[in-house]
């Protein structure tokens, strides 16, 4: 599986699709791994302050949420989840996702997984499409694929 960086689009789910393969599945796990990266780091910082942060644990774990998707995801195209789990974002282009296309992924995740309506859209769009893209994604035309490997 050989993806060229040259390339000026995302890869074909018909004729690559060694990209997809797998892509709703590891997601699925990346987003475990994530949450409990984000849920320590919560629990951390609010016990720092004399356990005072406990009794804003949603708030601190919503802007370290943020901060966490949006720093990672910019400096590597995926958060630490999805670089366990060997995918990377890609925008339109096929090029990994810069800090402004990061934060609208970001916020379009976030707002996509405040409601359930959306959300349900999001996971059921990632098992049926052929790129296997959540609703945020198609929004911003980003794809999560299996990391192609340089030669």
């Amino acid at each position: 599986m050989s993806f060229t960086m040259t390339d000026t689009h995302l890869p074909d789910p018909v004729t690559q699709s060694e990209f997809y393969a797998g892509i709703p599945a590891k997601r699925l796990l990346a987003w475990i791994v994530d949450v409990c990266l984000i849920g320590v780091m919560t629990a951390i910082v609010a016990t720092l302050p004399l356990f005072i942060g406990w009794f804003f644990f949603p708030l601190i774990f919503l802007v370290l949420s943020f901060i966490y998707r949006v720093s990672t995801i910019t400096s590597g195209s995926a958060t630490w989840g999805m670089r366990l789990f060997n995918i990377e974002l890609r925008n339109r282009e096929g090029q990994p996702l810069d800090g402004s296309e990061a934060v609208l992924h970001t916020l379009g995740y976030m707002v996509a997984a405040a409601f359930f309506l959306p959300q349900l859209a999001s996971l059921a769009m990632i098992a049926i499409s052929p790129k296997c893209q959540a609703l945020h994604d198609h929004l911003c035309g980003t794809a999560a694929i299996n990391k192609p490997q340089r030669y």
